[in-house]
């Protein structure tokens, strides 16, 4: 477990600050879960751990064998389709607020006391 270290700027702390700037770099605050490019796969992931996705992902595989079939292939993937693509929809709005957030905090003016 690392923990973050906040050093004043006194001088005397100038050892321990450039072994822990190490592992930190910079100062910007995010929360955000996804990027533009793990939205997709990530979001996938995270919701085939819901038991209900799985059960309908099952009955969409299920059905398109033609033993089993019960309804037209289409139609089964349908409300699989319908919940995934509402959870992105949130998941996406959501992070985009974070994001939003995040960049108005690490671009506001902050105030630093020192004796």
């Amino acid at each position: 477990n690392k923990w973050r270290i906040v050093f004043p700027d006194n001088g005397r702390q100038w050892k321990d600050w450039k072994q822990a700037s190490m592992f930190y770099s910079g100062n910007r605050i995010q929360t955000t879960k996804y990027t533009w490019f793990t939205f997709l796969p990530q979001n996938l992931f995270e919701q085939f751990h819901r038991l209900g996705n799985l059960y309908f992902f099952f009955l969409a595989v299920l059905n398109w064998f033609p033993q089993v079939e019960v309804f037209h292939r289409e139609i089964t993937m349908l409300p699989l389709i319908v919940v995934l693509l509402a959870s992105m929809i949130k998941d996406a709005i959501e992070d985009y607020r974070k994001y939003r957030f995040d960049k108005t905090i690490n671009f506001s003016k902050t105030r630093v006391y020192d004796k």
